[in-house]
């Protein structure tokens, strides 16, 4: 009894560190939401760029408020379905973890640590984070990629070894023409 009791709280308590299926589909499911949802943030910027740029860039004090709105929005109209889709994910998550951290930093600035004003910043920023610590996950194009590459490299490792298996004749007896000489 006491046995099952701890295998059960073992399995309660341990992070699934396994890249099973279910795992895998369930970070799949949380970058295609997050990045589809994050969309909407950079049409906003751009419908009214000027607006965005004197209430929010040139209030926090950076130089060229209306050429970072733009960066900003190109940011997460670019990189949000960059990170959906599973490409690029890493280079996408870290330019979006960089607009999260500057409109939280907005938020602080106006409201103070105020969890309403912080609250979805705060949530996007941490799902990015975790996107460029450990990228894109099984169900991904990064991932297709990836094993296309290695199987590639991988043929390119074991032609060598071919090369070399056959050069050590021909060194023999090159070696041995030159001795008899």
């Amino acid at each position: 009894m006491l046995q099952k009791i701890l295998n059960l709280s073992t399995k309660l308590f341990r992070s699934n560190l396994s890249a099973n299926y279910w795992s895998q589909a369930a970070w799949t499911i949380l970058r295609v939401i997050v990045g589809v949802m994050m969309v909407h943030n950079g049409l906003d910027k751009l419908s009214d760029v000027e607006n965005f740029a004197t209430a929010y860039v040139e209030f926090i004090g950076l130089p060229f408020p209306i050429f970072f709105t733009y960066v900003a929005a190109y940011t997460e109209l670019i990189g949000a379905p960059l990170v959906a889709i599973g490409f690029l994910t890493r280079p996408a998550a870290l330019g979006l973890v960089g607009t999260m951290a500057v409109a939280m930093y907005h938020h602080i600035l106006v409201a103070g640590l105020s969890i309403p004003y912080l609250e979805l910043s705060a949530i996007y920023a941490s799902c990015f984070l975790f996107f460029l610590i450990n990228g894109a996950g099984l169900f991904s194009v990064d991932n297709f990629i990836s094993g296309w590459l290695s199987s590639q490299f991988l043929s390119l490792e074991q032609q060598p070894e071919q090369i070399r298996q056959d050069a050590p004749q021909v060194t023999d007896k090159s070696e041995e023409s030159v001795m008899s000489n």
